[in-house]
């Protein structure tokens, strides 16, 4: 009867868990939808809040740091095959963002610091990049893979998005618009 009673509790303690995963999944899911949603309906809704340590250096960085810039905000990981078919645009959308009040800001999420700094050192970048060691921003931004990509008006606003790498027409198309606007 014991061994019965053991194996109960083991039971009830994995659905009682199960539960509690799947309303977790619902509840973040949603708040990634309404993100989506509100973007898709022309709403330019507030970014869920982003304060993280500096990748290179010292320090943090949140993005109250950039208001008054227009910022694609990217989501990569250096063991990400996409990502790394799309930092090189990422990377010349700087230079253009850079002389029209813009910016990429890049968050590294669940990687190893080391891979990170040779990706960042073998592809050039040298926008700004922030680190999520455990994917709790990205999770907030409702990312669930990566490249994934936010961008933000000059009021610090959610613009546009693409949970997927972009391309030079996502770029044209939802930030190029963005610089001619005022804060």
């Amino acid at each position: 009867m014991t061994g019965r009673r053991s194996a109960t509790v083991v039971i009830v303690a994995l659905v009682g868990a199960l539960v509690a995963l799947l309303a977790f999944g619902v509840v973040h899911q949603e708040s990634s939808r309404s993100l989506d949603r509100d973007v898709a309906e022309g709403k330019r809704p507030a970014p869920p809040q982003l304060s993280l340590p500096l990748l290179v250096g010292e320090g943090h960085a949140s993005l109250a740091d950039w208001r008054g810039k227009v910022v694609v905000l990217n989501f990569w990981a250096s063991w990400c095959t996409p990502c790394r078919e799309e930092t090189p645009l990422l990377q010349r959308w700087h230079h253009r963002l850079q002389r029209q009040g813009g910016t990429v800001l890049g968050v590294d999420v669940l990687d190893a610091h080391s891979d990170a700094l040779h990706f960042v050192r073998q592809f050039g970048v040298t926008y700004p990049l922030l680190r999520d060691t455990d994917g709790s921003a990205a999770r907030r931004f409702g990312s669930t893979g990566y490249p994934e990509t936010v961008v933000l008006d000059r009021r610090g606003r959610v613009a546009a998005l693409d949970r997927g790498p972009v391309d030079d027409g996502f770029m044209r198309r939802h930030v190029s618009p963005l610089l001619r606007e005022h804060a």
